[in-house]
């Protein structure tokens, strides 16, 4: 079986005052039939405008290059009009919101914004049908007394619990592909781990892809086979989840997985960061866009973007310490090269 999507050489670009901001500059990858693929980088670097980009779901001042390809289940979606778009919006691919607050009504019960949700691809539906639908969604992401809550508005629920009623709408038309940008990132930890338990239990029963857009690799850990890297607007690494803890082969996926505090860690222990900025993408650098804050960069990282190079079944990185002829001395990937 193909993969359900397939983006290829996406470029996003945004109009402003201070110049164009290149956000996304050349991603390409698959998302596999049922996979729950992890993509994670830090605040800038180009993964929730990849997201946004499969769906043209941009401000007036976004550009995506004319050569981009986003291709799901065999249908361009970047030849498509915005009304052939909207039939495909939430209810063949879906999208959760980091903030649930601003993405409910306010003014209107929780359960009559998902039975919204379905009534614009499902016309043919009674109000009575919709209302059961609602609540059998309701009792599928775990949200109590599912006939009482019905009613309550956006205000009266906990930010996990309004996150669970985003997840009902999005799940509500059963989509093929699932993307989800940050959804946890502002719960506690405990209700972090419900939502990602939920989503597994979600993915595992119906078979639907996710997209899981996160910074946080330990979140990555837990729900995703397979994790892409992003950094500058580009995909630094691309791996299985086990072989990129195991075998990380790109000095920006070390500082990140230095960065994870172990659970033995002692309290007085200062956690590790990655030192510098990201990068200004009005004016993105000539070569690795991590070079300036790289322990290990050379020269030629500064002059030009490295080729990925393959590290091993399914894993690809773009650095230059991987190619054959790197230096051994301060390369921590040198043995791995050349393996």
């Amino acid at each position: 079986m193909g993969p359900i999507l397939t983006v290829n050489d996406l470029k996003t670009s945004f109009l402003t005052g201070a110049g164009t901001v290149q956000a996304v500059r050349g991603v390409s990858f698959t998302v596999d039939q049922g996979e729950i693929l992890g993509i994670v980088g830090e605040s800038g670097s180009g993964k929730s405008v990849t997201s946004m980009s499969i769906l043209r779901l941009l401000p007036d001042t976004a550009r995506i290059h004319p050569d981009s390809s986003v291709l799901f289940q065999g249908q361009e979606l970047s030849k498509l009009s915005l009304k052939e778009l909207r039939e495909i919006r939430g209810q063949k691919i879906a999208m959760i919101f980091q903030d649930p607050m601003s993405s409910l009504n306010p003014l209107i019960p929780v359960g009559r914004q998902v039975e919204e949700m379905m009534r614009i691809h499902h016309k043919d539906l009674s109000r009575a049908q919709l209302r059961q639908r609602a609540l059998e969604l309701f009792q599928a992401v775990r949200i109590p007394e599912p006939e009482k809550r019905f009613y309550s508005y956006p205000h009266q629920f906990s930010g996990g619990m309004r996150q669970r009623v985003m997840i009902a709408m999005a799940l509500s038309n059963r989509p093929d592909l699932l993307i989800a940008d940050e959804p946890t990132t502002a719960l506690d930890v405990t209700i972090q781990d419900q939502i990602l338990k939920q989503l597994r239990a979600l993915q595992r029963e119906w078979g639907t892809s996710i997209i899981f857009i996160t910074h946080d690799l330990g979140v990555v850990a837990e729900l995703c086979s397979r994790v892409l890297v992003m950094y500058g607007g580009l995909i630094m690494e691309e791996a299985a989840i086990d072989e990129l803890f195991d075998r990380p082969s790109h000095p920006y996926t070390l500082g990140l997985l230095s960065s994870i505090p172990a659970l033995n860690q002692d309290k007085g222990t200062r956690l590790s960061s990655i030192p510098g900025s990201p990068p200004d993408m009005t004016r993105p650098p000539q070569g690795c866009p991590f070079a300036p804050r790289c322990p290990y960069a050379r020269q030629i990282c500064a002059k030009e973007l490295p080729p990925y190079a393959a590290v091993g079944e399914g894993h690809r990185s773009m650095c230059w310490l991987l190619q054959p002829d790197a230096p051994g001395e301060n390369n921590p990937f040198r043995k791995e090269a050349a393996v």
